[in-house]
């Protein structure tokens, strides 16, 4: 994360803060509902918002048969993401356009950065027992270590839900500020809260709050692995908590939405979503993800239909 925006240093647990959220679930669910169909982005601006989000994206493959083969094919594609032909029809051949970040598991992360490596493109990496975060402390700590030496410069960590579901506020804190100091100057820390495994909106909430007063660089909805992944209801929830958390503390903190976002015009809605909670700055990758990988495939897609006046194969754009 070549990030212009200063780190969070974290603040003291605010008990008093964490216990006083309150959410408006009807209010909540009304105001997303209306959001993907009433915020349209059309012609000329759609192009520039569709590539705006493939800069934004941490391009992932958290898979039981990734290889390094499989990860040097993604880092290809990291590099570049939109094919040279296209980029040059939408004048923009001279920019750079890569992706945010290439995200992959501990035992990947050398694979990446040596694929990705004279691009500065860098490469993230879940750790601390992703995705359920059910190993001893020692180990998930460990895990941060070792994906730093191999080359990461973001690491994902994933919480103790049990301490959310049993509102434990204290040990979450002190657990997600271990990880941060692990982390240190090395790398930035994205705090994943596995929304899904979550029991209220409230909740969600109050982790959010407490995992930014630990020090989180960007707080991050799921693992991709849940039932439920990220959604609009508990990702308004989240941004208005990181502007609660700005406008008391003069921190910013990043978001990320990950799992289920396959679509442009999903991510088009997420980036309506950042711009009128959050503002233009957090449109930007150095304080906003999405974790995704074929949600890449559609946005050139879409982005080819803009040029062109119809869709290509997917097979035309394969992801590496």
């Amino acid at each position: 994360m070549q990030s212009p925006t200063p780190r969070n240093p974290g603040t003291p647990l605010d008990l008093d803060w964490v216990l006083a959220a309150h959410v408006n679930k009807s209010a909540v669910e009304r105001r997303t509902a209306t959001l993907p169909g009433r915020r349209t982005v059309k012609k000329d601006w759609q192009a520039a918002w569709l590539l705006r989000a493939v800069t934004c994206m941490d391009l992932t493959t958290l898979s039981g048969d990734d290889t390094p083969g499989r990860v040097k094919r993604l880092c290809a594609k990291a590099r570049q993401p939109i094919r040279p032909d296209m980029l040059e029809r939408l004048g923009v051949k001279d920019e750079k356009i890569t992706v945010g970040a290439v995200c992959v598991y501990p035992s990947r992360v050398k694979d990446a950065v040596e694929a990705l490596k004279g691009t500065g493109i860098p490469v993230a990496s879940v750790a601390t027992g992703f995705p359920a975060g059910q190993t001893p402390l020692p180990q998930r700590i460990a895990e941060i270590e070792q994906a730093i030496e191999a080359g990461a410069r973001e690491i994902d960590v994933v919480i103790s839900r049990s301490h959310v579901l049993t509102g434990d506020w204290k040990s979450l804190y002190n657990e997600i500020k271990q990880f941060r100091q692990t982390c240190g100057e090395a790398a930035h820390m994205k705090t994943i809260l596995a929304t899904g495994d979550l029991a209220t909106l409230k909740q969600v909430q109050q982790a959010s709050l407490v995992a930014m007063m630990a020090g989180s660089d960007f707080i991050k909805t799921s693992t991709g692995k849940e039932a439920v992944n990220a959604t609009l209801e508990v990702s308004l929830v989240m941004v208005r908590a990181i502007r609660e958390y700005f406008e008391r503390t003069g921190h910013k903190i990043g978001f990320k939405p990950a799992g289920g976002i396959n679509s442009a015009k999903q991510a088009l809605a997420w980036q309506a979503l950042m711009k009128e909670e959050l503002g233009d700055e957090w449109l930007m990758p150095d304080l906003f993800r999405i974790g995704a990988s074929s949600l890449l495939t559609d946005l050139e897609r879409q982005l080819y239909h803009y040029i062109t006046g119809h869709y290509a194969a997917k097979h035309h754009m394969p992801m590496g």
